[in-house]
């Protein structure tokens, strides 16, 4: 037999869509050629197989040998295929006689000495492994990774020699199982060191229990940051399943997966000075930007204004989908980004517009130039403003001692209201739309004229009317209140007070 087949996975965004590597050895002039859209890195594993086969006592075929990367039309890009390939050419040379190897799939990048170096991207090889029934061969330092996916058979060799020892039955190997159940982390950034700023906790608060995006602006040193960075720790634990999706985008991104950040809520604060490429995502192969990395967490933008104009616009459509797709000109690839966006800015360039000290010097022009470089539409989709004051002196120092509450009990009450949604409309407030909407944020006639009345007097869009609608459900929510009463709607109407106007 001088052909082989084993199975492989390419990476195509989130997805790992299967790769056959068939090889066929035959007369002629000795040469080795691989096909099938194979990338720069994939044509080099050729020096990298002959030498890990050389190095592994194998004898390396004098004839010529083709490996074919099926499909062909899918682009191949990485060093995942060199295991596969190296395993193929035994077969077909008859080296290693195998039966059942229509029951694995291999990744892995080889050592010119034939041991086996890590990956990125395992976690989508593993799901997809695990839905196809087949047992999974990867590097022994991508395991513990692999082995989140419940039930899936994962075997951890060290060198190319040792995977043939145990497909060949002369040594096998135990395959490595999820056995452990991991816990996510202690809370380390607490709410109870925010002094002040009791109005601002109580909107971090619905905006954590309805997920809801929330803009801070007021002076320098208020909290604003400090108060977003307290977001993850008051968010509900995250399920298996978001988790996953997480721990997935992570792997594939530059970054890699860590284990230690198993179940803990993402938190992104890209620079102002990030490019579109870099927030949303894209270049080649297509790689998760900064909204997708903070999937089922926070995106943290400080400094909004100083943000490019562009970079900014091209989040309008993610923060309404809750998903991104790179489009290139053979196929697309699409990244989740179900994120909560919390911004903060200043209030004027010079950031002390309206203090009692009189230090803003900046002109009307100045500041509304300034604000202008949010766009309306945009600034329509978050949910929540909240203005800042400067923090009480006496309350900086310490003079005064300000009754607060810890992020665990704030977590607790977030909690207890994101399950009263789950229970009712199967997902968070925020993400309530059409008809569902009406459904469940049905008010009374008073609460009709009320909200008539706001939306002739600001001026609001229909997506703000709806915005707030949804912030008042999120506060009857965490009362424990079936409907949405006028308290509730006032409520909501005080966290959309940003005035674009000077």
């Amino acid at each position: 037999m001088d052909t082989a087949i084993v199975y492989s996975r390419a990476t195509l965004g989130m997805q790992a869509p299967i790769v056959t590597v068939e090889t066929h050895i035959s007369k002629g002039i000795p040469g080795f050629s691989i096909v099938g859209l194979p990338e720069t890195a994939v044509k080099e594993s050729r020096d990298r197989v002959r030498s890990a086969i050389i190095n592994s006592h194998f004898e390396f075929p004098s004839k010529k040998i083709t490996v074919n990367l099926a499909p062909a039309d899918l682009p191949k890009y990485g060093s995942r295929f060199d295991l596969p390939i190296a395993l193929s050419i035994l077969i077909a040379a008859q080296q290693v006689q195998l039966e059942n190897l229509q029951q694995y799939e291999f990744a892995g990048e080889l050592a010119l000495t034939g041991g086996l170096r890590p990956l990125r991207g395992v976690l989508p090889f593993a799901i997809a492994c695990k839905l196809a029934e087949r047992s999974l061969i990867i590097p022994k330092e991508n395991v513990e990774e692999a082995v989140l996916i419940k039930g899936l058979s994962v075997f951890a060799p060290t060198s190319l020699t040792e995977i043939c020892a145990h497909l060949t039955g002369f040594i096998p190997m135990k395959p490595c199982l999820n056995t452990e159940q991991r816990q996510s982390q202690s809370i380390k950034s607490d709410l109870l060191d925010v002094r002040g700023q009791s109005l601002a906790k109580r909107a971090l608060e619905v905006a954590a229990a309805g997920n809801h995006s929330i803009l801070f602006f007021g002076p320098p040193g208020t909290g604003k940051s400090m108060l977003a960075s307290r977001l993850p720790g008051i968010l509900p634990i995250m399920t298996e399943e978001e988790a996953l999706e997480v721990a997935a985008v992570a792997s594939i991104s530059n970054q890699g997966f860590k284990l230690a950040q198993w179940r803990v809520r993402p938190f992104r604060t890209p620079h102002h000075t990030a490019s579109s490429v870099a927030l949303v995502g894209g270049g080649s192969p297509p790689k998760p930007g900064e909204i997708s990395l903070a999937h089922h967490g926070v995106l943290f933008l400080d400094e909004l204004p100083e943000f490019n104009r562009h970079v900014l616009e091209a989040m309008r459509e993610p923060l309404e989908s809750g998903v991104i797709v790179i489009s290139r000109a053979a196929r697309q690839a699409e990244f989740p980004a179900k994120l909560q966006l919390i911004a903060a800015m200043n209030p004027c360039p010079c950031g002390y517009l309206g203090d009692p000290d009189g230090r803003c010097n900046c002109s009307k022009e100045q500041i509304l130039k300034y604000r202008m470089r949010i766009s309306g539409p945009l600034l329509d989709r978050i949910d929540m403003h909240l203005e800042m004051t400067r923090v009480a002196e006496d309350l900086i120092t310490g003079v005064k001692i300000e009754k607060t509450e810890s992020s665990e009990k704030v977590r607790q009450r977030v909690e207890e209201a994101r399950k009263i949604q789950l229970e009712r409309n199967q997902c968070a407030n925020a993400d309530l739309q059409g008809l569902e909407l009406e459904k469940v944020c049905e008010v009374g006639s008073t609460e009709k004229e009320l909200l008539q009345g706001v939306i002739k007097k600001m001026k609001l869009s229909a997506r703000s009317y709806h915005r707030i609608l949804k912030v008042a459900r999120t506060i009857a929510d965490l009362a424990n209140h079936e409907k949405i009463a006028k308290n509730h709607l006032l409520e909501a109407i005080s966290f959309r007070n940003f005035d674009r106007k000077v």
